[in-house]
């Protein structure tokens, strides 16, 4: 199927613009003269990408910013996995015509070569299979390895998509047949070996062996350890009883929705993003919900205290109660959680609770390698450890991409760059990692969205108001730009990211004077 779509004096170089050809949405751009058409879906969660930025070649989904070029439909950065399809194009005098496939089609799985040991006779295993182990095993198919990939995880799920779990999957607005990313023919047709239900008793770096928990050991030839987090517990007494739970798998989310099926009330402690995101969430299922915090305002030392107040509000709004500058001191139970004790001796009915209050570094088993002391992985530009180990996502102290300090980013989609990164260099194709961060968080459908990385700062300098849900707020520290947070500037957080990575964000001097139109600034720098 076919359809005259512009007329070539429609889009200017470096324009984008969504058109439709039958059921098909088609994203047309016009780069250096040529006209092209991919498909304009994200494969993400659907975004609509002539929504988004263009740098370039570069196509921003202005949801959670995956990265397709706008030539070939490739994909270029995370959380997306498959690529866009690319449609034939033609100028026919003053006509741009674009052709599609009559079945409707929205995405591609990228090119992938198959195992062929004659070719390749080496073994990487990849530990653990969350988003940096996943976005490992893809890229190496992609960028040509041939040998046996094997993807070790503890779990009994195949790889899900883990930020749903606190989000739409713990509320009720999506279901379990939504969180796998690959069914298990794909990993099948793609000769990734996955071993699910694997525990790792140890790694001897040195020997370039793994002993599993249940005696069996592999020799590898290169190793990546993408084993992520370990959600920490409570201390207090009675944290051990039942409807005390965290939250980082599917059978913790299955547990929780089971108790909130009987529950009246329930307690979230812990006022960062998963305790606000389960409070959401349990509330949109009928739940009375309070938060229990040390601090003074949630997410505060993130994101700062004006946008930590706006939210508290979003919360209250909808009905969940907040104890800040409070500690669990114990609970008052009857065979499961009744009532939970706090510092101050306050008194909290609830049904369940919910401790959201930090992750460590899963690496206990890792020897031969010299750990930080909060247990993460030191490694270099290129993602390395020590010959023949990577670390990636939560495990990895690596070296800040601007300065070279090193730092560790709990962040969903940096997991996944960083599997890319490192699974490029395990192949050899030497690649520094200089991926620029970002995250969102989704609660009472108020989204806010955060690139860069600024664990500290010196000030922020606000253009629009946090308790409007409209702003950009700018993290300054040391006189540079570090990063940005904003509600409903997608396109302009877009263009941030991408003003970022090519070392041209405005300078603070410039974010003082007043707003700006980031996405006309990257236009120009990009024209």
């Amino acid at each position: 199927m076919e359809a005259i779509v512009a007329r070539v004096g429609d889009l200017r170089d470096g324009e984008m613009k969504e058109v439709q050809v039958g059921e098909t949405k088609v994203l047309l751009t016009r780069l250096q003269g040529k006209f092209h058409a991919v498909g304009s879906v994200c494969t993400h969660y659907g975004g609509p990408l002539a929504e988004g930025v263009l740098s370039g070649e570069r196509v921003f989904c202005p949801w959670h910013q995956s990265v397709f070029n706008a030539k070939s439909g490739d994909l270029e950065e995370p959380p997306g996995f498959d690529a866009v399809p690319r449609f034939e194009i033609r100028v026919e005098g003053d006509q741009v015509v674009v052709a599609v496939p009559d079945e409707q089609v929205e995405r591609r799985t990228p090119a992938m070569c198959k195992c062929d040991s004659r070719a390749d006779g080496r073994t990487f295993a990849i530990l653990g299979a969350g988003g940096a182990g996943q976005a490992a095993a893809e890229t190496l198919r992609q960028v040509g390895f041939k040998g046996k990939i094997l993807l070790i995880t503890r779990e009994q799920a195949l790889p899900y998509d883990r930020p749903q779990l606190s989000k739409g999957y713990l509320s009720g607005e999506a279901g379990a047949a939504g969180l796998p990313w690959r069914t298990p023919e794909f990993y099948r047709d793609h000769d990734i070996e996955v071993q699910l239900g694997r525990g790792i008793a140890r790694v001897e770096a040195a020997a370039q062996t793994i002993k599993f928990a249940d005696g069996a050991a592999l020799n590898y030839d290169t190793a990546l350890v993408a084993t992520g987090g370990v959600a920490l517990r409570l201390t207090a007494p009675g944290a051990d009883l039942a409807n005390v739970f965290t939250l980082r798998s599917p059978v913790d989310a299955d547990k929780i929705i089971a108790a909130a099926g009987r529950a009246k009330t329930a307690l979230a402690v812990g006022a960062s993003f998963i305790g606000m995101e389960a409070a959401a969430s349990l509330t949109k299922r009928g739940l009375q919900v309070t938060v229990v915090a040390p601090g003074a305002v949630p997410i505060h030392r993130i994101l700062g205290p004006e946008i930590g107040r706006a939210l508290q509000k979003v919360h209250e709004a909808n009905g969940v109660k907040f104890v800040m500058g409070a500690r669990v001191a114990g609970f008052e139970v009857a065979g499961r959680v009744q009532t939970v004790v706090l510092d101050n001796g306050e008194k909290i009915p609830a049904d369940l609770v919910i401790a959201g209050v930090g992750v460590k570094p899963a690496t206990d088993f890792l020897q031969g390698i010299k750990l930080n002391l909060d247990g993460s992985v030191p490694v270099d530009k290129y993602l390395q450890a020590a010959p023949g180990l990577y670390a990636a996502g939560d495990v990895a102290s690596f070296p800040d991409w601007r300065d070279g300090a090193a730092i560790r980013i709990e962040h969903w989609r940096l997991a996944l760059q960083h599997g890319r990164t490192a699974a490029r260099n395990m192949a050899g194709k030497i690649t520094e990692f200089a991926g620029v961060p970002f995250f969102w968080s989704d609660q009472f459908d108020v989204i806010i969205q955060y690139v860069g990385y600024a664990p500290s700062w010196d000030e922020i300098i606000f253009h629009g108001k946090p308790e409007d849900h409209d702003f950009l707020g700018f993290y300054v520290k040391d006189g540079q730009l570090r990063a940005a947070a904003a509600m409903n500037r997608d396109r302009q957080m877009g263009a941030l990211a991408e003003l970022l990575r090519l070392n041209q964000a405005p300078t603070p001097k410039e974010l003082r004077q007043g707003p700006l139109d980031l996405v006309a600034e990257l236009s120009d720098i990009s024209s």
